[in-house]
């Protein structure tokens, strides 16, 4: 199948200016053609569809690298709390109660989410019912690394079942879904995960070849905890352990200090970067200078709808981009370009996933469409649109959202979710724990 779409602006994101009036054209899940102007006679007679974009932009779908899309029913459940807190009081308990129909109505209600709001790539790490969530990816044409998050404050028996249950989940799953699919392996943070069992992970991730996904350093309480208990500091213990032996994306890492950044950037590991969630938990304000300054890999992750308390990269993107300028007293810390490329082909970089985040031939045809015809994106001229994009732009601008090439949000329709029986059942079920 051939796929046109015309009349857009192309935002490719391949270079800070590469903006312009054109078309795409799409065969076996990835672009062919990005090119000015308009198709060809030639092009439209042997295309199969011909979508006229009406004047709205295009560009690359966006990438939520962290996030627990089992707990979105537990939006505005915990507001107001420290980490710890949050976690003892709020989290743990009401997860413990979660059967089967809560976590995949939860899983649905935050997949929907995403989609309208541009997100064409997530990361999830969760612990319930990951195989059944990745039938839902695969089923829904998402695009996801998924991970069973563990917890290793367990018996050593435990601590093995749940490595076994991850290897065989990524043995079942990665790659699975027309390569939509991938398996990290997922520890939950040091501060849940004993020295031995860290050990263990990393061993596991480099015989299967997995990737590692982590919190780390994300309060300030939990590294002086740490080293009160190790006499280490955590990312040089998690290095110790050999966890930076494999492919690394950690989430937060709020607070790291100079020794720790140059073992992060040695190992050539990434951060998922989530402002809003740390601003409400309270937890600090990541480095997000010092990551640039040592060129890091840094990527956007919205956490959970519990901590944020929404899904939405582009409030993500402006939260980013302008509250390091006021930490810094420094305007031109973050500029709209490079926060713009830490939500797509960073994100892509930071989940090692190849060929996405960027609109160009032989790219993954994952991309959205934004009616710029609102006043907030006014005025609509092509030196404008990437101050728009981060700055004025929000989710609810997107139209439409193609993943392989294929619509999963279409004018403004969910395609492949009922989206009014879902959001009745969550309701019902959130009485529950809310």
């Amino acid at each position: 199948m051939t796929l046109i779409i015309h009349s857009v602006t192309i935002i490719t994101l391949e270079q800070r200016d590469d903006i312009f009036q054109g078309y795409v054209v799409i065969e076996d899940h990835k672009f062919t053609k990005v090119a000015k102007g308009s198709p060809t006679e030639e092009e439209q007679q042997t295309a199969s569809r011909i979508l006229d974009g009406k004047g709205k932009w295009l560009m690359p779908g966006l990438v939520n690298t962290h996030g627990h899309l089992g707990s979105a029913l537990l939006r505005g459940a915990g507001d107001d709390m420290p980490l710890m807190t949050w976690l003892k009081q709020v989290m743990w308990p009401n997860e413990a109660q979660f059967d089967h129909e809560t976590v995949l109505t939860a899983v649905k209600v935050a997949m929907m989410e995403m989609i309208k709001s541009g997100t064409t790539t997530f990361l999830d790490m969760y612990h319930l019912h990951m195989s059944d969530i990745a039938e839902i990816v695969i089923e829904k044409n998402l695009r996801a690394v998924l991970c069973r998050g563990m917890i290793g404050q367990c018996s050593q028996a435990e601590q093995e079942k749940k490595l076994a249950e991850s290897t065989t989940f990524f043995k079942n799953y990665h790659g699975e879904g027309e390569g939509r699919v991938s398996i990290a392996l997922s520890p939950h943070a040091p501060y849940t995960c004993p020295p031995a069992f860290l050990k263990r992970v990393a061993e596991t991730a480099g015989k299967h070849h997995m990737m590692i996904h982590t919190h780390v350093s994300e309060t300030r309480n939990e590294v002086d905890k740490h080293v009160s208990e190790y006499g280490i500091r955590p990312i040089l213990h998690l290095k110790e352990l050999g966890i930076f032996e494999h492919p690394v994306l950690l989430a937060h890492a709020v607070h790291v200090d100079e020794t720790e950044l140059t073992i992060i950037k040695e190992a050539e590991a990434a951060i998922s970067h989530n402002p809003i969630s740390n601003l409400k938990l309270g937890s600090g304000i990541a480095p997000l200078k010092q990551f640039h300054a040592l060129g890091i890999t840094v990527s956007l992750g919205t956490d959970s709808t519990a901590s944020n308390n929404n899904l939405d990269l582009f409030e993500e993107m402006r939260m980013a981009a302008l509250l390091h300028k006021g930490v810094n007293e420094d305007p031109t810390v973050t500029n709209a370009f490079d926060i713009l490329k830490m939500a797509t082909s960073q994100g892509a970089t930071s989940l090692q996933i190849e060929n996405t985040g960027v609109i160009a031939p032989g790219y993954q045809a994952d991309f959205i469409l934004i009616n710029p015809a609102t006043p907030h994106l006014t005025p609509n001229n092509e030196g404008t649109i990437m101050s728009h994009l981060v700055y004025s732009c929000k989710g609810s601008d997107v139209t439409d959202v193609f993943i392989n090439g294929s619509p999963v949000y279409e004018n403004e329709e969910l395609q492949l979710f009922d989206e009014e029986k879902l959001l009745f059942n969550a309701n019902l079920l959130a009485k529950k724990f809310i």
